[in-house]
């Protein structure tokens, strides 16, 4: 005899709406030049590819995990740099933050045939380091004697002062973040040794400070940077090996790559003609 057999119905799940993909609220930046074919005697296609693309991406992709679902998710590189660089915790998110906001600066101070040097900056710049010759000599010598990777920059300390300001590995150049208080930090190691009358007296103006910490230094303007990384010359330029190529050749031709007209910008230094222009 056969049972007839109750077949129940599976349960379907109800369908859920789609959920949007979350966005990345960090992106790979927009550079004001095109440079997929390469910069002019400076980089070529494989090597800013390497140095902007590939380095770039990487440190958004790393951004985006670090800061998801935080309160820095959607702020911009230099309120992560100063809201981080004084938390220990936070040392990764420092890091990958200064480095994407270094190398952007880097791209943004270089032009595919570089501008002319303004007047008005040139003899600011004078004033500053006695002749432009001299800051270009200063800058090339001392990014090939920058001993690791890092980047080198130009600032602005007040009216008419113009200083040269090394950082190395992801270092920032802004004061809230230039003096990292790290357990171990290699800025302010020695602060209470031998080198204590120095932090005393050059660094903290003679004050006693809460933890004997740098205050992190005079307020500055960063002008323009050269990026020092390996992977920004390496991959063109070698290591230099018998006074061919290399950094210091690197770094040579990064000069006649400036786009000066930026620079004068953010040191709020104008051509004549621009500001009749702009008084019209």
């Amino acid at each position: 005899m056969f049972r007839t057999r109750l077949r129940i119905p599976r349960r379907i799940p109800a369908l859920r709406p789609a959920v949007p993909a979350r966005r990345s609220l960090h992106q790979l930046p927009t550079l004001q030049h095109d440079f997929s074919e390469g910069i002019p005697d400076l980089m070529s296609p494989a090597g800013f590819s390497l140095a902007w693309n590939d380095y770039m991406s990487l440190m958004v992709e790393k951004l985006n995990a670090l800061t998801a679902g935080t309160d820095l998710e959607d702020r911009d590189m230099k309120t992560i740099i100063l809201h981080t660089a004084r938390e220990p915790s936070q040392a990764p998110l420092f890091n990958y933050a200064s480095m994407a906001h270094n190398t952007h600066f880097f791209f943004q101070g270089i032009s595919p045939t570089g501008s002319e040097l303004p007047k008005d900056l040139a003899a600011e710049l004078s004033a500053s380091f006695s002749s432009v010759e001299t800051l270009r000599r200063e800058f090339v010598l001392t990014a090939q004697a920058m001993f690791g990777p890092g980047f080198l920059w130009l600032v602005k300390a007040g009216p008419c002062d113009y200083r040269l300001l090394t950082t190395y590995l992801a270092g920032s150049p802004y004061s809230g973040a230039h003096w990292r208080a790290q357990q171990t930090d290699m800025n302010t190691v020695g602060s209470e040794g031998s080198a204590r009358g120095y932090f005393r007296n050059q660094v903290m103006g003679g004050k006693k400070r809460s933890g004997d910490l740098p205050p992190g230094g005079i307020d500055v303007e960063p002008l323009l940077c050269l990026n020092t990384w390996e992977h920004s010359w390496l991959f063109d330029w070698g290591v230099g090996v018998g006074g061919q190529g290399g950094k210091m050749a690197y770094a040579e031709a990064w000069w006649n790559r400036i786009d000066w007209e930026k620079v004068a910008n953010r040191a709020g230094v104008l051509r004549p003609n621009f500001m009749t222009a702009a008084s019209e």
